[in-house]
């Protein structure tokens, strides 16, 4: 199919998109990566008036790393990021997931922000943004704002913001100390989207016991979701732990849908053996750290 027809903006700064988008208010969108937008317009299932493309606006392809955590600008690309080591030593979740996003060519073209600006609660990136308490930072034509992931997302494909407005950039907090990191999912081929997927946060005090376990799931609500495991291994020896304990609890605290992918009790299935696995890896890079 092709897309209905639309105009064209090609802005040069970020004040310029802001005025495209203002002078057509919802039926404008934005123009990133495209890797999520193009099919929607070619089935028709998005037919904005006018594709306002940020590509040319300087300042949002970069990628900021401090100790407090990792900046990453609205046309950074997948793939750059993942072959981003030293943000991956800050927070190690951002390649262990993003080598999960879709396919090579899908990640050569698609950025993270985009990802997240989409608001699809099968995306990796989405639960990383979530599982770190990360923010994204949104232009409006009243200013620049802060907006916090849990106020971000509302639904699925739908967040928060409303009128013209660009996703400039998403912070992503550093890994706390004496923590390890896990990612994995299931799906039916390599770059479907998932039947459901896990990240887990393992932390240990200083006498190398289970601190706190948080998690978040792909594919399992209808937003992004972060779960505290904490109480199920809380105060073991890292090399004790009852991980299964820690999947069982995970799997009575999601709720998912039945879908033609998979059955809510398959997914359910799925937490836990995920959780699990996901857990066991994390505390072992969490006790290497604490070393």
């Amino acid at each position: 199919m092709k897309p209905a027809p639309f105009r064209y903006a090609d802005p040069r700064t970020l004040e310029e998109a802001i005025a495209a988008l203002s002078s057509e208010g919802a039926g404008a969108k934005v123009l990133a990566g495209g890797q999520s937008l193009l099919p929607l317009l070619s089935m028709r299932l998005a037919a904005p008036a006018v594709l306002v493309d940020i590509n040319r606006v300087p300042g949002l392809d970069t990628v900021e790393i401090t100790g407090d955590g990792v900046r990453v600008g609205a046309l950074v690309r997948h793939n750059a990021l993942l072959k981003d080591d030293a943000a991956a030593r800050v927070q190690p979740l951002l390649a262990r997931a993003g080598a999960f996003v879709a396919h090579p060519a899908i990640r050569n073209r698609g950025t993270t922000v985009g990802s997240i600006a989409h608001a699809d609660p099968s995306g990796e990136m989405t639960s990383v943004l979530a599982l770190t308490d990360g923010t994204v930072t949104v232009a409006t034509p009243a200013g620049v704002e802060t907006v916090a992931w849990r106020d971000f997302f509302v639904g699925p494909l739908e967040t928060s913001i409303s009128g013209p407005a660009v996703v400039t950039s998403a912070l992503f907090p550093a890994l706390p100390p004496r923590s390890g990191t896990a990612f994995d999912e299931v799906a039916r081929r390599k770059g479907d989207y998932a039947v459901c997927g896990a990240g887990v946060v393992v932390t240990l005090s200083e006498d190398r016991r289970i601190e706190s376990v948080r998690a978040s799931y792909v594919s399992v609500g209808l937003t992004p979701e972060v779960h505290d495991l904490t109480e199920a291994v809380a105060g073991s020896p890292v090399e004790q732990a009852d991980w299964a304990a820690a999947g069982a609890l995970a799997r009575t605290l999601v709720d998912p849908d039945t879908d033609i992918h998979a059955s809510a009790d398959y997914r359910r299935l799925l937490v836990g053996v995920l959780t699990e696995r996901t857990c066991v890896s994390a505390a072992a890079e969490a006790a290497g750290r604490a070393a």
